[in-house]
């Protein structure tokens, strides 16, 4: 009972230590969630928590993230840089510590801790919180006795600072520049050294910002050079680390102090952030309950404004949490950043492999990875087979990553067309290389339609890619029999089509003009024997009309012959009526003499269009020689011989 009426007491040490452990919390949570995008947005929630009760804090845990994570050193650099305008003591002890950070490493040889502290002071005096004498003292103590570890830490301060001193310090450059020059003549440094001092001097002849290393980013560049206020501290001044703020002492004057600095947040953040007493310090709503998390500085004003402050700051807690989950996806920002710091900074794939399991990827978020996985690979100038033999371990590992990386396979090819030729190159070797070595589903190709309706210029460039590698890592020989082997051949429908000619025409010369005609023997002799086919019945085709129009032309003929005979008998007989009877019996007998000679010389032939030619003839001549004899003057006429 009595612990619970001093925890609501605001001058009582109880409810100033509850402050104090949200105020920690709250101060990690914003510096660990900040980056490039949403600098500007958590710039306010800062302001809002007690940074002059909680600078030592502040600085800590700022050095921390820093020394955990350098790349993201030119955000938390800015950061600090609109915060030492408002309150320059805090830059100041950052600066400070720092300073004490850089020497103490140095002197004991402790290369990653040096390395960290010496790149925060370069991003500091980048955004004028240092002098630029800090950073020449700086350079002149690593090269003073230089060593393989110091030239390199030099070398790498001077990327960062560089094109800041080449813009006010030029001099002070020039002489780093000749002390880089005769390090690299007196040979006493081995040539992995040497190479990285050429390298620097390259970088200086085709400038600084031109290679990438400006001193400012634009989006980083937030304070205006005449607003800044620059500390001027040196490696020889007598420093005090201050380290006693870091650690919780109980305020006599607790109340009055955080009415102070309510008063200044109000005059910092402006009328609409201007929140009821106590409101500005965020230590004071949060931490009304153990339990809250420290992202809740946002709704901070409930808590001391009521009388049970307890429930508000906890309330507030509890619905600052959730809309930064619901509405800004928090977790998964972090998560790509946590796997992409993960990709940069591993030495092989196996190391990567291993701290990406330890970072516990839930199920659910393996597109998170295997997205950052292609990125990344997309990303790089050529491909590396870290990526590939990366992407390997995780489809061995979880049948869940195999099934991830078909489905990104489908979307990458469908949406190909987005990307440049180097990374579409990347992307179908890393395809390529999971294919060649089972890890991804050779299923995933019955996305591919090879045929000129359905592909595009990058479709076929991906294609050519993919299967060049594919032939490079497995053989062209076992590439084709596994592209010919009858238990995958449905999933190859599509890269070779059987429908009709133009299509297996198509696929045919494509893998042809890039050099794998080999894997469409097996087409290419069935598009033989189609052509084959098809013509072989064409040519049944024509000589089925070729038969039909003969016959037709034939009983044709005959029937004119037997017409005109007929016409020519009656047309003789009508004109020859007062001829003689001898010279009627003489024609008759010589029209059968030479009707008997034709039907010889027809049967010695033996041809069936002779013969049924010959009897379409006679059976015309016939009904011609009965047409004659039935007209009234054939009749007279054989009257006349019988009587003679």
């Amino acid at each position: 009972m009595m612990a619970e009426q001093g925890a609501q007491d605001k001058a009582s040490p109880e409810y100033q230590r509850l402050t104090w452990e949200a105020l920690k919390k709250s101060l990690n949570g914003i510096i660990n969630k900040v980056n490039v995008v949403n600098i500007k947005n958590i710039l306010p929630e800062i302001f809002r928590e007690n940074l002059i009760r909680g600078r030592g804090l502040f600085c800590r845990s700022l050095m921390k993230s820093q020394a955990a994570s350098p790349s993201f050193t030119p955000v938390y650099s800015a950061l600090v840089a609109v915060i030492n305008t408002k309150f320059p003591e805090i830059g100041e002890l950052l600066l400070s510590r720092l300073i004490l950070q850089f020497k103490r490493s140095f002197k004991r040889n402790d290369k990653p801790v040096c390395t960290a502290a010496s790149k925060f002071i370069a991003h500091l005096v980048n955004q004028g919180v240092a002098h630029e004498v800090l950073a020449l003292e700086v350079l002149i103590l690593l090269l003073e006795v230089p060593s393989e570890d110091s030239v390199e830490m030099a070398v790498d301060f001077v990327r960062e600072v560089g094109a800041h001193l080449q813009d006010v310090a030029p001099q002070g450059l020039h002489g780093v520049f000749e002390r880089f020059r005769a390090i690299l003549h007196e040979g006493a440094i081995s040539k992995r050294v040497q190479f990285i001092i050429e390298g620097m001097f390259a970088l200086r002849k085709a400038g600084f910002e031109a290679s990438g290393f400006p001193a400012l980013k634009p989006e980083l560049d937030l304070v205006e050079a005449e607003d800044q206020i620059t500390h001027e501290l040196g490696l020889d001044d007598q420093l005090q680390a201050q380290t006693n703020l870091d650690v919780f002492r109980v305020d006599p004057n607790y109340e009055e102090e955080e009415r102070k600095y309510a008063a200044i947040a109000r005059e910092v953040l402006g009328d609409e952030e201007d929140e009821e007493e106590g409101g500005g310090g965020g230590g004071s709503g949060p931490g009304d309950e153990q339990g809250t998390d420290g992202d809740d500085e946002g709704d901070d004003e409930d808590g001391p404004g009521s009388g049970g402050g307890g429930d508000g700051g906890g309330g507030g807690g509890t619905s600052g949490g959730g809309g930064i989950h619901d509405e800004t996806a928090t977790n998964l920002v972090n998560l790509r950043r946590t796997i992409y710091l993960t990709l940069m900074s591993s030495f092989d794939f196996e190391e990567a492999g291993h701290k990406l399991l330890k970072i516990g990827i839930q199920p659910g978020q393996e597109i998170e990875l295997v997205t950052m996985i292609i990125e990344c690979c997309s990303q790089e100038r050529t491909f590396k087979r870290f990526y590939g033999l990366l992407a390997q371990r995780f489809c061995y590992l979880n049948r869940a990553y195999a099934e991830t990386f078909e489905d990104c396979f489908r979307k990458q090819y469908s949406v190909i067309h987005r990307l440049e030729t180097n990374k579409l190159r990347n992307v179908s070797c890393l395809f390529a290389h999971l294919l060649a070595t089972d890890a991804l589903p050779w299923s995933a190709l019955t996305a591919v339609q090879l045929t000129e309706e359905d592909t595009t210029s990058s479709s076929r460039i991906f294609i050519k890619y993919l299967f060049q590698e594919l032939s490079s890592t497995m053989g062209l020989v076992k590439l084709n029999q596994r592209l010919n082997d009858p238990a995958f051949s449905p999933w190859f429908e599509g890269l070779f089509p059987r429908d009709s000619l133009q299509h297996m025409r198509f696929s045919i010369n494509f893998f042809t003009s890039i050099g794998l005609g080999g894997v469409t023997d097996v087409m290419r002799e069935q598009y033989k024997i189609t052509v084959a086919a098809q013509a072989a019945q064409q040519q049944q085709q024509v000589a089925r009309r070729m038969l039909g129009g003969g016959s037709d032309s034939s009983s044709g003929s005959g029937s004119s012959s037997s017409g005109s005979s007929s016409d020519s008998g009656s047309s003789s007989s009508d004109d020859s009526s007062s001829s003689s009877s001898s010279s009627s019996d003489s024609d008759s007998d010589s029209d059968s003499d030479s009707r008997g000679r034709r039907r010889r010389r027809e049967g010695r032939g033996g041809g069936a269009r002779n013969r049924a030619k010959g009897e379409v003839q006679e059976k015309a001549r016939r009904r011609g020689k009965g047409n004659g004899s039935g007209s009234p003057k054939g009749r007279k006429s054989r009257d006349d011989r019988r009587r003679s």
